[in-house]
């Protein structure tokens, strides 16, 4: 499909004034100019990031051509060595000064054997724990030489893709031949109805005709036909017991959708809809008299209004990630000085007005401090006040928890209204520190059925206005003040409307492995084509499907700077001879997106083209190009199809194929850690990537603590053998029982302090619950002395420990001991060892990628549920109980033989 000349000036109106336009056509002169670079060979396959991968040497390194690639041809990028790993810069560093195109991720060399243990990889020491080596389906298992990850996966991510074009070629002929075979059936005279392949067949004995079976079990025979026998199954069930089973179900009232299919996508989502409306945070309790806010070192008093916006800022100084903040400070003072002149300005003790002028001159303390009492307060409630006010609040909510669908009932997701308090945003969002104000009934709109009875709102309120949409899905909405967006009350994701729109989702994105071959053949044709809206749009489709870039969306000037592939800016592209590109760019949700490819040359040659001079910095690349015209012209290939269906559809296909080759074998741990892999597979291969979190280390020392205690404490346990029977030192070996060198004296003592204060934690939060249990029974509580009495046994584990230090020498504990006991339990912990070391390797590879986005958004939850299945691994592994509610409809809709 070409895009017509019509479209050239809508597009160019679309383009802020004064920013270069590519031309219409792209001349033969231009094409040629603009010529092969020349091939890299031995490089990496088109389709993966090579940002960790090497560069020759300095000299070579990122020096944008003199003819104007990048328009800057001075610049130079510092070289990444072969083996390099990266070393995060600190979010607090001073790189937050530097404007975002100037940031780059540090490396450091390649380590060598000299280096301190500190610059050893974290995954290899945690705290001195030895992890078990890669499972079969690790990672850059495929070879021992030095190549990247990326590297080695790109012949895999090329093999997939030769074996998507074969598949759907596949499919389509298959479908063919059954849309013929369906023609031809229907040509037959009407009196021949039972035929198979057109050989008329007799019914066997166990077989009876629909007319004969009742309707429940008719329905039954629906139900099951619909969902994927289990393997072993061969004999069909008799038509009493397909009745009885129906029968057992309907007591429970399962309303199985994904077998309705009368339940389509049509325009009208329902035809009844009740509910209660929304519930309204709190009104703002104001400080007591004595907490006040202070400026230049003296106490100020300021209105509620003021007063809560204060306290806004001043209750969250210690999430220093935001209030040492510049922007985030800015935007927060800007807007107190506006509420502060709305309602009074501040005054002394005197009531004098008091000018806040300067934000340094501000202290929040005192109102942290208030605010940090009353957590630590609400922390320290017993167990029994805890649960006393959580069904308080559950009662009082109740009524709002569930709406009335088309006469089932179904849970709604967020039917609170968002309290006011200070807009944090992601990334580095430019509004960050904005005041979110209280939203008002006013401002809310009530969608629900004509007959049904209109939530009352507050005393004293009315609303926006009340709705009978029911081409919607939502339940009430509202405009937030911070970016301008709408907010809706949706249904939970557990419920049949959410669960549907995920379906679809999912097989949206199966349905595009029949076309995929198809468009792919036709980006490939279309880069070199010579009307430049068609080369843009092929390019990006290009850049969309193999790097997995967001389309993208046009937006106004007050929101945030994000971009995606179709508006992508002259300064967020550069290109390295022979065919390397950078990508720099905030993506959605303000996220910094980093990235360094390699491309097809046409397409390199491509974005030279769309970068050529007269365009700079702030001149969009694809500007002949919308998200909207590149949308449409998906949906000639498929209904529905847009770009982000290519995110979803690479990484199922990725996993599937993935998971049709895999063999997980061992313990469900190994397993599960098999899972991880693959699925970080298909993260790498779909460019599925994520910033290390700031806790990351912190995360893996604790982890590398816990196992460096297990093993402490398989050291004691075989001590203890040693007290029973030391001629067993003997028959195993002294080094059996040798402590690891990590566990030095000080680290053991360090240990004991912590295991008597982690002990004492448990005695107090038994006699506090027994305490309760009693009060409970209306019983007597007990004595503070009876908790003294029960925490004596700490000076003996104290004692004990000592004596340890001081002997070498462990007593075996508890009656009855045997050696065999004790070699058991050593086994027990030696496993415990090995499946906490696996969980710590599993997170350490894992800290650049985002599994459970993938595993939620991207890959089809079908495909997780065949593994489980597959390979006996609980579904609890996967899918917390939040996801096993939202995908109910995947986990009772396939068997290990499903294909995605």
């Amino acid at each position: 499909m070409s895009s017509s000349d019509d479209d050239t000036p809508l597009l160019a109106a679309n383009r802020s004034s004064g920013s270069a336009l590519s031309n219409p056509v792209i001349s033969k002169s231009t094409d040629a100019t603009m010529g092969d670079s020349g091939d890299a060979n031995g490089s990496a396959a088109p389709g993966i990031s090579i940002r960790y991968g090497p560069v020759d040497d300095e000299d070579t390194a990122m020096a944008d051509a003199a003819d104007g690639t990048n328009g800057r041809a001075a610049t130079k990028r510092k070289a990444r060595l072969s083996a390099g790993k990266k070393s995060y810069v600190d979010a607090e560093s001073s790189e937050d000064d530097k404007p975002l195109s100037k940031r780059r991720r540090t490396l450091t060399r390649k380590q060598s054997e000299s280096d301190s243990e500190d610059n050893v990889p974290l995954a290899s020491r945690v705290n001195g724990a030895k992890l078990p080596p890669a499972s079969k389906t690790a990672i850059g298992e495929e070879s021992d030489s030095d190549a990247p990850i990326e590297q080695k996966l790109s012949k895999e991510k090329s093999k997939i893709e030769q074996n998507a074009a074969k598949e759907a070629k596949e499919i389509r002929k298959s479908e063919a031949v059954s849309k013929k075979a369906a023609v031809k059936t229907e040509k037959v005279p009407s009196s021949k109805k039972k035929q198979a392949n057109g050989v008329k067949r007799e019914l066997s004995e166990d077989e009876t005709p629909l007319r004969a079976v009742p309707k429940k079990a008719a329905r039954a025979t629906k139900s099951e036909s619909a969902t994927p026998a289990k393997k072993g199954k061969g004999k069909a069930t008799p038509v009493k017991e397909e009745t009885e089973e129906v029968e057992g179900a309907e007591e429970e009232e399962e309303y199985r959708w994904w077998e309705d299919p009368t339940k389509g996508d049509g325009t009208i989502k329902w035809k009844t809809l009740e509910h209660n409306g929304v519930v309204f945070p709190p009104p703002y309790e104001p400080l007591p008299k004595d907490v006040k806010m202070k400026y230049g070192g003296v106490p100020v008093t300021l209105e509620p209004d003021a007063e809560e916006v204060a306290g806004f800022f001043g209750s969250m100084l210690n999430s220093t990630h935001n209030v040492e903040n510049p922007t985030f400070q800015k935007n927060f003072f800007e807007d107190f000085k506006a509420i502060l002149k709305k309602t009074g300005g501040a005054k002394d003790s005197q009531g004098k007005p008091v000018q806040i002028k300067e934000f340094t001159k501000c202290d929040f303390k005192p109102i942290f401090e208030y605010y940090e009492m009353k957590r630590i307060e609400k922390r320290n409630l017993s167990s029994a006040e805890k649960k006393k006010l959580k069904a308080e609040k559950d009662e009082a909510e109740a009524a709002f928890m569930y709406c009335i669908w088309d006469g089932r009932k179904q849970k709604v997701g967020n039917f609170r209204v968002e309290p006011p308090g200070l807009f944090r945003g992601r990334g580095e969002h430019p509004k960050t520190g904005k005041v979110k104000t209280r939203v008002q009934p006013e401002q809310i709109t009530i969608n629900i059925g004509k007959t049904a009875k209109v939530p009352p709102p507050p005393e004293g309120h009315k609303w926006k206005e009340v709705k009978h949409d029911q081409e919607g899905t939502w339940l009430a909405m509202w405009q937030e003040n911070i970016n301008g967006n709408y907010k809706y009350v949706m249904l939970a994701a557990n419920s049949d409307v959410k669960g549907q729109s995920d379906h679809k989702k999912f097989e949206k994105a199966r349905e595009l492995k029949k076309h995929i071959d198809k468009i792919r053949q036709d980006y490939t044709k279309g880069l070199r084509a010579e009307l430049m809206a068609d080369r843009q749009r092929a390019t990006a489709v290009y850049l969309i499907d193999k790097f997995a870039l967001r389309a993208g969306n046009e937006k106004g000037e007050d929101e945030a700077d994000t971009v995606g592939c179709c508006s992508l800016k002259y300064e967020n592209v550069s290109l390295r001879p022979p065919k390397t590109v950078i990508f720099d760019f905030l993506g959605k949700d303000s996220i910094r997106f980093y990235d360094e490819v390699e491309v097809d040359q046409q397409v390199f040659k491509n974005l030279k083209i769309f970068k050529k001079a007269p365009k700079k910095d702030g001149d969009e690349i694809f500007d002949r190009l919308t998200t909207s015209a590149l949308n449409k012209h998906l949906s000639n290939y498929m209904p529905g199809l847009t770009a982000k269906v290519f995110r979803t559809y690479n990484a199922s296909y990725t996993f599937a194929t993935l998971l049709r080759e895999m063999s997980a074998e061992g313990s469900v741990a190994e397993k599960v850690k098999q899972y991880n892999d693959a699925n970080r597979k298909v993260a790498i291969l779909c460019n599925h990537k994520r910033t290390v979190t700031a806790g990351h280390a912190n995360q893996m020392e604790k982890l590398g603590d816990r196992i460096k205690g297990l093993r402490y404490q398989k050291w004691r346990v075989k001590m203890m053998m040693l007290d029973l029977d030391s001629s067993i030192k003997k028959k195993k070996g002294s080094k059996y029982f040798e402590r690891d060198e990590d566990l030095n004296d000080d680290w053991v003592r360090e240990h004991q302090a912590f295991l008597i204060e982690e002990q004492k934690q448990k005695i107090t939060k038994k006699f506090e619950k027994d305490n309760e249990k009693l009060v409970a029974e209306g019983e007597k509580e007990m004595k503070p002395k009876e908790l003294e009495e029960r925490l004596l046994a700490l000076k003996d584990m104290e004692k004990k420990f000592q004596k340890e230090n001081k002997t070498g020498k462990v007593d075996a504990e508890g009656k009855g001991q045997t050696i065999e006991k004790l070699e058991n339990n050593v086994a027990k912990l030696e496993q415990r060892i090995e499946n906490m070391s696996l969980q710590a390797e599993d997170k350490e590879n894992n800290k650049e990628v985002a599994l459970g986005t993938s595993k939620i958004n991207y890959i089809d939850p079908r495909l997780t549920v065949v593994f489980t299945k597959k390979f006996d691994v609980p579904i609890e592994k996967f899918f917390s109980k939040t996801l096993r509610e939202k995908f109910d409809w995947a986990i009772k809709s396939v068997e290990e033989d499903w294909e995605f």
